[in-house]
């Protein structure tokens, strides 16, 4: 979870910042208490925060193409708007988890870099070799969990690819034998969104467990 701090600094350094670069939101944030690791650890939380709404929604698009074909009777024009608004949405939440993902990935690469040359300031050989084997249980961790995260984000495209299609198709064909030819692609739909969600508690699993790891002495 967020701290009021980590919140109530974030906000105040963006200000200041909105023009500004990566790294000297970092240093800025330094200035005011807060580390490239408490950032990680925040960004990786909003990640999994958005894989988590992502589930949801994905869920629901699939609930709302069922309903679709299962479709009797009715405005069908509505039925249409439903989805495709439901693809809409599957699309902004794709979005968000690439985005989180991304700002994850800038933020290690800041946290790793600096860690490394940090190595040659200490004076203490045997400190320094512990710090370094730190830096290096904590870079595997750290990948192990991105190959999760990069995994469920690939999955998405396909997905979003496949309702677009339904989507388009039924705008183009407003009648049953639109609804007939949708039916016969459900169940490819729904095994790729139910390994997609799978996936996501997969990796959703692997960020908890990394930032358990980064909390460690």
């Amino acid at each position: 979870m967020k701290t009021a701090t980590l919140k109530t600094a974030t906000l105040f350094v963006a200000t200041l910042l909105l023009a500004g670069c990566q790294s000297t939101y970092y240093s800025a944030m330094e200035k005011v208490g807060i580390h490239k690791r408490d950032i990680m650890v925040d960004r990786i939380e909003d990640t999994q925060t958005a894989q988590e709404q992502a589930q949801v929604q994905f869920q629901s698009a699939l609930e709302q193409f069922q309903s679709v074909i299962n479709f009797e009777g009715g405005d069908l024009e509505a039925a249409y708007n439903d989805l495709n608004s439901e693809y809409q949405d599957s699309l902004a939440a794709a979005e968000r988890v690439r985005d989180r993902i991304a700002s994850v990935q800038n933020v290690s690469d800041a946290l790793f870099d600096e860690w490394e040359d940090e190595l040659n300031l200490y004076k203490s050989d045997s400190l320094r070799r512990a710090s370094a084997q730190k830096l290096k249980d904590t870079r595997r961790q750290y990948q192990r969990m991105m190959v999760s995260l990069e995994k469920s984000e690939q999955r998405m495209q396909p997905v979003l690819d496949a309702f677009q299609d339904q989507v388009l198709y039924l705008k183009h064909n407003l009648n049953a034998r639109a609804i007939s030819a949708l039916k016969g692609e459900f169940n490819t739909i729904k095994a790729d969104i139910d390994r997609l969600i799978s996936d996501m508690q997969v990796s959703i699993d692997q960020s908890r467990q990394f930032i358990q790891a980064l909390k460690q002495p």
